[in-house]
């Protein structure tokens, strides 16, 4: 199998917590705001878990708004 199909390809909300410089509760606020718009990025939802797909996120980030 190649290292591309193992490469991750969402978020959890920890990780955006870190790359974002922000708390725990303002992550999971912002999150779930975004979950309910799904903009600027997308969120899933999967019982109780939020992942955020990366290409997504980081386009967002990278101020790309394709």
């Amino acid at each position: 199998m190649e290292n591309n199909a193992l490469e991750k390809k969402v978020y959890e909300v920890e990780e955006i917590q870190q790359i974002l410089n922000i708390s725990r509760t303002k992550v999971y606020d912002y999150i779930r705001n975004v979950y309910q718009k799904q903009s600027p990025f997308r969120v899933l939802k999967i019982g109780k878990n939020y992942r955020i797909p990366k290409t997504s996120f980081d386009n967002w980030l990278n101020g790309d708004m394709n």
